[in-house]
């Protein structure tokens, strides 16, 4: 029996909500970002890049957002037209508001950091009434990203997301996300990031960021088993607790845990990885792979965006990925 099954005839097989923003990389890899003169500008943003990814492997995929009355906002508009991703139900905002900047720096494949400029976001302005209940209602998927939960409106616009996906059997997929800048403090991120997690089927995060959410929670020692049994009194059917080079583990509700191997990189950059896996993993699912080949396919696509500058246009199709693995298999690619 699988452990989770999608709705079939519906228009999307995956729409995303909540983070539209413009990642700025650094060109001059390898030094700080006191002394990088040159960025490249990419969509970015945790949901976003996730969409992208989706799109890229052949799924039929809306998005559910804000974006800035600028040129940076009508960028982001067009790179997901041209991906082929729906943006009916992305709103234009007209208070002024502005496209939130991540700039990036590259020390070193290893070293990697993001300096945010998220005052006066537009994408945290997203509020309830601009939520579209029909592309819920018409999608198999939706995936929550956790910062759409850190501030208002866009925190109860969410909400109404989930409640719209329970109503009509739409699959949940919450990518936790955690980015600890865009919160007010540790137990205003567990209480909400809770309250998500309750209403959602799937839950991918790394250790960290479960241990965000277990800010009232007597986990001592940060057990994977105990995070993920907690889910299943609740409508979860997969935890995924990732360790970075160590792997990921998936719980599900029989009691199992499933675990898949990883693959070599030629690493540029470490950003990017978790957004490429959940693409990889969500489309193996919904293919009707198993956990463990989903998890496979979702390592080989982080491998792909690692190995590149960007994290977006890097997002890998499902041939591109299916290459990787058997170049991989051959011997082909060695870690950096």
């Amino acid at each position: 029996m699988a452990a989770i099954s999608f709705p079939s005839d519906r228009k999307f097989d995956f729409t995303a909500i909540g983070r539209l923003c413009i990642d700025l990389n650094a060109n001059e890899i390898n030094r700080p970002m006191e002394q990088t003169m040159t960025f490249t500008k990419y969509v970015g943003g945790s949901p976003a890049n996730i969409a992208i990814g989706m799109s890229r492997l052949g799924n039929k995929t809306a998005f559910i957002g804000k974006i800035a009355d600028d040129q940076m906002g009508r960028f982001i508009r067009s790179y997901l037209d041209n991906e082929g991703i729906d943006t009916s139900n992305v709103v234009t905002d007209k208070t002024g508001a502005v496209t939130g900047l991540a700039f990036t720096e590259i020390k070193s494949p290893s070293e990697c950091s993001i300096l945010m400029y998220r005052d006066n976001a537009a994408d945290l302005l997203l509020n309830p009434l601009e939520v579209s209940e029909s592309i819920i209602a018409n999608s198999k998927a939706l995936l929550v990203s956790g910062t759409a939960l850190a501030a208002s409106p866009s925190r109860e616009a969410v909400f109404l997301a989930l409640d719209y996906a329970r109503k009509h059997g739409t699959t949940v997929i919450f990518d936790i996300d955690f980015r600890p800048y865009t919160w007010v403090t540790p137990e205003e991120t567990a209480v909400y990031y809770n309250l998500a997690a309750e209403k959602s089927d799937i839950i991918i995060g790394t250790r960290e960021e479960f241990d965000s959410m277990e800010r009232f929670e007597q986990n001592a020692e940060n057990s994977d088993r105990f995070t993920a049994s907690k889910w299943f009194n609740h409508f979860a059917k997969i935890v995924i607790i990732k360790h970075g080079k160590e792997g990921s583990i998936a719980y599900t509700t029989d009691g199992l845990e499933h675990r898949a191997k990883s693959y070599p990189a030629q690493v540029v950059k470490t950003f990017g990885a978790g957004d490429s896996y959940a693409a990889g993993f969500i489309y193996g699912m919904m293919s009707g792979m198993t956990i463990e080949t989903s998890m496979e396919f979702g390592s080989a696509a982080a491998c792909i965006v690692i190995s590149s500058h960007s994290c977006s246009d890097a997002m890998p199709t499902a041939e591109q990925v299916k290459d990787y693995i058997e170049r991989c298999n051959r011997g082909e690619i060695i870690a950096s």
